[in-house]
């Protein structure tokens, strides 16, 4: 009985934490809608863009009523908000079709990109700081850190053209530079998402490798962790059983920031690769003044980021006993 009654204000705290963080996200999302809506309200006028300079003032006035523009901004942003919280994005200015059957395509395919890039990241930023870490200021780590600052002073479009001129076009032709032949879904030809897929690879990791490799060696110097190898544990079962779920802690914080930046880094890479996804749909609605496409998406890659660090949050408390325990 003790338990329970020690078990129910740890249930409540977490209850109310867990709600005011959710409440604490949805006034960011609702902030960040307001400044949306405001930055692409200045962009200029849509109906102008869409009619060209030779527009007559009759035709401008019957365009302008028929998108809504007549109506004043706080009208237009409560009608724009009602329809996001039902799902409605709109219409595009450009292809006079739903935006959200526009970019419900893309968004799949992004977040196959992005899922992909993800599952390589974490084995591979994990074992990277894990060989740093054991061997530090050994010959195998002065290189590998050498080879992690390299990478991370480099933006993703130069490793994303170095990768083309090694694998597409120079030195070998082992794959395809573009994928403007991909017609179908991103598991259809799995092949066009290689480059992608390493580029947005080799843009994270040495982030993620070197917070880790940093957690990792302040760890592997714990007290715990040296009497688990007086007790003869061997050296990679006590770095894999008591170093490694400590030392992720830190880690959770920036894989989830660097995880958010996946979210906006695909419009780069994306536009490089002519990937079909929410990049190239957001560098064309900019280049075509669509409006609502480019509100859907901005906000889309808010909430992504917004979600992610929320999630974060919860992780690193449920791996830390002390805030676990703690949670106010």
């Amino acid at each position: 009985m003790s338990r329970r009654r020690e078990a129910r204000p740890a249930v409540r705290a977490w209850t109310r934490w867990l709600l005011r963080r959710i409440g604490l996200a949805l006034i960011t999302l609702w902030l960040i809608s307001l400044l949306v809506f405001a930055a692409t309200h200045f962009l200029g006028d849509p109906a102008r863009a869409i009619l060209g300079r030779s527009a007559t003032p009759e035709r401008l006035a019957a365009l302008r009523t028929e998108l809504g523009l007549d109506r004043s901004a706080v009208r237009q942003y409560v009608s724009w908000l009602g329809g996001v919280l039902t799902g409605d994005f709109g219409t595009s200015l450009a292809t006079k079709g739903p935006v959200s059957a526009l970019i419900g395509g893309k968004i799949v395919n992004s977040t196959v990109l992005v899922a992909v890039s993800a599952v390589i990241i974490a084995p591979v930023s994990a074992v990277i700081a894990l060989v740093s870490a054991r061997r530090r200021d050994s010959a195998t780590d002065n290189v590998l850190q050498v080879a992690l600052l390299t990478t991370a002073a480099l933006p993703e479009f130069v490793i994303g053209i170095l990768l083309v001129t090694l694998f597409s076009t120079v030195v070998l032709t082992w794959l395809p530079s573009v994928a403007v032949s991909w017609t179908g879904s991103p598991w259809t030809d799995p092949v066009v998402m290689i480059l992608p897929v390493a580029t947005l690879a080799l843009a994270v990791v040495p982030y993620v490798a070197r917070i880790l490799r940093a957690s990792l060696i302040e760890v592997l110097e714990s007290d715990y962790v040296d009497m688990a190898r007086l007790k003869g544990v061997p050296e990679w079962s006590a770095v894999a059983r008591h170093a490694l779920g400590n030392a992720v802690v830190p880690a959770i914080q920036v894989m989830a920031l660097q995880l958010a930046w996946l979210a906006g880094g695909v419009v780069v890479v994306e536009s490089l690769f002519l990937y079909p996804g929410i990049g190239t749909a957001l560098v064309d609605a900019v280049r075509n003044r669509d409006v609502p496409v480019i509100q859907a998406l901005a906000l889309l890659i808010a909430a992504v980021y917004v979600v992610v660090n929320l999630i974060a949050d919860v992780l690193t408390i449920l791996v830390t006993p002390k805030l676990r325990t703690g949670v106010r």
